[in-house]
């Protein structure tokens, strides 16, 4: 079943929810601060745990530097409750981690 699209009113509702994840468009996005290695590192485990909950960030590695973007690809590229679990689940692993907010 394809997820449905939140309200405006619900994007809004669940990114207050969320410190440190901006809206970019139709997506979420948040940025870590990292060594290069420990950024990779958490790529694998973030998409360790997307496989496990059916969804697929993009994620952008740069120095010291990895950017987590979600939206929800089925649902039209655009946000649900899937993105904002899965922004959950990152800010878990990221802070596991170590990962600095930037």
């Amino acid at each position: 079943m394809t997820p449905q699209p939140l309200s405006e009113e619900q994007i809004v509702a669940h990114l207050a929810e969320l410190p440190g994840w901006e809206r970019e468009g139709q997506a979420i996005a948040r940025t870590f601060k990292h060594a290069y290695h420990e950024c990779v590192h958490l790529a694998m485990y973030v998409a360790a745990k997307a496989r496990e909950v059916g969804h697929h960030p993009d994620i952008h590695i740069t120095w010291q530097r990895i950017r987590f973007v979600i939206t929800t690809h089925d649902a039209g590229n655009r946000l649900t409750a899937k993105d904002f679990e899965l922004a959950r689940h990152i800010d878990v692993i990221a802070a596991g981690h170590g990962a600095e907010t930037v």
